[in-house]
C-alpha cells in the first residue's frame, strides 16, 4: 500500500503580517509600560500620567515611583536625605534635584518627613 503525501498548507502573507503586527504592538506596550505612569493612589503615593506625588515620614520609609525605589533617610539641616535607586541625594524645601531617572521637586520638609513630586527626567 502506498501512502500519498499531502502538501502542507502555508499561511497566507496577510496572516503572517497580522501576527507580526500584533506581536510588535504587545512588545512595545510592555517595554513602555514602566515609563508611563498611570493614575493611581496608595497610602503615600498619588500618580497621574508620568508625575507622582509622595509623602514619606520616618527614617527608612520607602515608595516605588515610576519603576524606581525612593527611600527616605531622615532630615539634617533642613534637607531631606533620599536614596533614589541606590543614588544618594538631599533636597530642601523648594529645591529640585535629579537622581537616576527621576527629577524630584521637594515641596515640604519637616523634621521627620518629606513631601515631593517625582517625574522622569
Amino acid at each position: 500500500m502506498t501512502v500519498g503525501t499531502y502538501p502542507r498548507r502555508m499561511p497566507t502573507t496577510s496572516t503572517n503580517r497580522a501576527a507580526r503586527t500584533v506581536s510588535g504592538l504587545l512588545t512595545g506596550a510592555l517595554l513602555l509600560a514602566p515609563l508611563t505612569g498611570c493614575s493611581f493612589s496608595s497610602k503615600n503615593v498619588t500618580c497621574s500620567g508620568s508625575t507622582c506625588t509622595v509623602a514619606l515620614s520616618g527614617d527608612g520609609a520607602e515608595a516605588k515611583i515610576l519603576g524606581t525605589t525612593l527611600t527616605f533617610g531622615g532630615v539634617k539641616d533642613g534637607k531631606a536625605s533620599l536614596s533614589v535607586g541606590g543614588a544618594a541625594v538631599s533636597c530642601g524645601e523648594g529645591e529640585t534635584v535629579t537622581a537616576g531617572p527621576l527629577s524630584l521637586a521637594c515641596s515640604g520638609v519637616t523634621e521627620d518627613s518629606v513631601k515631593l513630586s517625582a517625574s522622569l527626567s
